[in-house]
């Protein structure tokens, strides 16, 4: 586990306006900062996950609410890894009520914060292997089910990387019974800049609005399949990448390379 990190050296300063502009300007510095400050992590993340991928590994990612982008971007898309899974909150949902009739209604706000359903999110898995990596991006870091699912993820004996937000992760007290946050579980902490809230941009009657963090982890997502792929070409391997589907030869380069995969990849329910 990584010694315990610190958020970026530079808070993000307060936007004197609200307008698309001033957005664009510090989402522009924030990434410059996550680019620059984060590349040690980066570096870290790019070696598991390209030892995962040479491995015959897959990679497991998850994230809540608006985390969730981040996982789209780590899985089932054109230009990245095609041994991928992206781990929903509402297919654990719809399974766990599929098998036992026990989670009614839309719940996905407060099973985010149940320390239990954590187990549900695993069982989404298919064939889990010891080789596999997992990323939980959340910003907070610390609703009940995102730490026991880290938890688990590390019990039954997988690299984890985190993705988060160190300015806002450290200032709040945990959900879970530990008492831990996703970076005191993680292997590899990246943090994706946002400051504490996440949004950026003031509003006149107090408040801020226009988030900051789905740029930022959409940005680490990238650097580390970029990084984990020159690292798999430099060792002679040939990267299972999709290709876009919506070109003519798509469909068959994808197929032939997730047939290799067979009964480990998922794409929702």
């Amino acid at each position: 586990m990584t010694s315990s990190p610190q958020p970026l050296p530079t808070e993000v300063p307060a936007a004197q306006e609200l307008s698309g502009p001033a957005y664009a300007t510090l989402a522009a510095d924030a990434i410059r900062a996550v680019a620059t400050t984060q590349r040690e992590a980066i570096a870290a993340a790019a070696d598991v996950i390209a030892t995962c991928i040479a491995n015959n590994g897959v990679l497991h990612a998850f994230g809540t609410g608006h985390s969730e982008a981040f996982a789209m971007e780590i899985a089932g898309r054109a230009g990245g890894y095609i041994p991928t899974n992206r781990l929903a909150l509402r297919d654990a949902v719809a399974a766990a009520r599929t098998a036992s009739g026990d989670v009614e209604g839309d719940r996905g706000g407060e099973l985010e914060r149940d320390p239990a359903f954590a187990e549900h999110i695993y069982a989404l898995v298919p064939d889990p292997q010891p080789q596999d990596v997992f990323l939980i991006a959340s910003n907070s870091g610390g609703n009940g089910s995102i730490v026991e699912f880290a938890r688990l993820v590390k019990e039954r004996g997988h690299p984890l990387i985190a993705v988060t937000s160190l300015a806002h992760t450290t200032r709040i007290e945990s959900r879970h019974p530990s008492g831990k946050r996703l970076f005191e579980v993680a292997d590899i902490v990246l943090d994706n800049g946002a400051p504490y809230g996440d949004a950026v941009l003031p509003l006149p009657g107090g408040g801020a609005a226009c988030g900051l963090s789905s740029i930022t982890a959409a940005l680490l997502a990238q650097m580390m399949v970029a990084e984990s792929l020159t690292r798999l070409l430099a060792d002679g391997h040939e990267p299972p990448v999709y290709l876009s589907a919506n070109i003519p030869e798509g469909d068959a380069h994808n197929h032939a390379l997730e047939d290799r995969y067979a009964g480990r990849l998922r794409r929702g329910l």
